[in-house]
């Protein structure tokens, strides 16, 4: 089967230091990028973290620090992957929650403003968990009928997605879904942006999921004290909460879409005070009474014996 396709889909899959969004690095990126014409194209990179591969870490993916030791930097190659992925939609494994924050991590950290408006984002787990609750192995296993060999290698892992994806719509292509609400529909369709909406179930703002947009398309927070409040809600009444989260320890893309929210509650709270009603110049102006005039003062007395006397009695001389 060939994918429909409107622009290119890129399928990645990184394999990092550890999976803390914020704190880890990457040490193996692999694209997967599928054009429109049916045309594909793969591209591996390893990179140098900057920092120790946990041993635990490096028996589930089989990198090692000596591995990387003379690899480039993200840093160095961040421009050359922001140029391969292009305006392509972005396609993965799990990659709305770990990949997608991740690589925006890393490309923000370089200076690369990678532009995330207008794509698509289609995560092949979230469509296998809707409908089978499964692992990548036994995704590979149920759709494309093969053994995963040589699993958590980030080339072959992508290679695997791009078939299970394949697998999945020919599997559901005319299997009918239920949502939690009773909502019936058939929503694995050879179509990205169909697929984006089915993906995207809970509508996350920053990919970490800290802001999410709700059923009016509002963006709320997600998490703490004020989950499910809007941003404007929030920042009315406690706008300190803005600068809490810019010093606390969360995703570099989670502050610039918080800073994106900032910025639009300013602007339409600069709009609201612009927008009240100026004093009309043609109203009358207000009566003032005039103040009582002042009684003129004395004119001063010339200096006797009698006043002489008296300072002497008050200062004692």
């Amino acid at each position: 089967m060939k994918l429909n396709l409107k622009r290119p889909l890129a399928f990645f899959d990184l394999e990092a230091t550890g999976i803390n969004v914020g704190a880890d690095r990457i040490v193996e990126i692999a694209i997967l990028k599928a054009h429109p014409d049916g045309t594909e194209e793969v591209k591996t990179w390893r990179v140098n973290p900057e920092m120790p591969i946990p041993l635990q870490t490096s028996l589930i993916h089989g990198i090692y620090d000596e591995d990387i030791a003379n690899e480039p930097t993200f840093k160095a190659l961040a421009n050359e992957i922001a140029e391969f992925l292009g305006d392509s939609d972005l396609a993965g494994y799990n990659s709305n929650k770990f990949d997608i924050p991740m690589l925006l991590e890393e490309f923000l950290r370089a200076n690369v403003d990678f532009d995330m408006n207008g794509r698509k984002f289609v995560d092949v787990q979230n469509i296998f968990h809707q409908m089978e609750q499964r692992t990548l192995k036994a995704a590979y296993k149920f759709y494309c009928q093969e053994d995963l060999v040589n699993a958590h290698a980030a080339e072959a892992d992508v290679i695997a997605t791009y078939k299970v994806l394949l697998g999945q719509l020919e599997m559901y292509k005319e299997k009918e879904f239920e949502d939690k609400q009773g909502n019936k529909s058939i929503p694995v369709v050879n179509d990205v942006d169909a697929l984006h909406v089915f993906t995207n179930i809970h509508k996350p703002v920053d990919f970490a999921g800290r802001m999410v947009y709700n059923d009016k398309n509002e963006v709320c927070f997600n998490f703490g004290k004020h989950k499910g409040k809007t941003t404007e809600q929030v920042f009315s009444v406690e706008p300190s909460y803005y600068a809490w989260m810019k010093q606390g320890d969360f995703p570099l893309y989670t502050k610039k879409k918080l800073d994106e929210e900032w910025a639009k509650f300013n602007a339409k709270k600069n709009e609201n005070r612009v927008a009240k009603p100026q004093p009309n110049a043609a109203a009358p102006k207000p009566q003032y009474q005039q103040k009582p005039q002042q009684k003129p003062d004395k004119p001063a007395q010339p200096i006797n014996n009698d006043m002489l006397e008296q300072l002497k009695m008050k200062f004692g001389k």
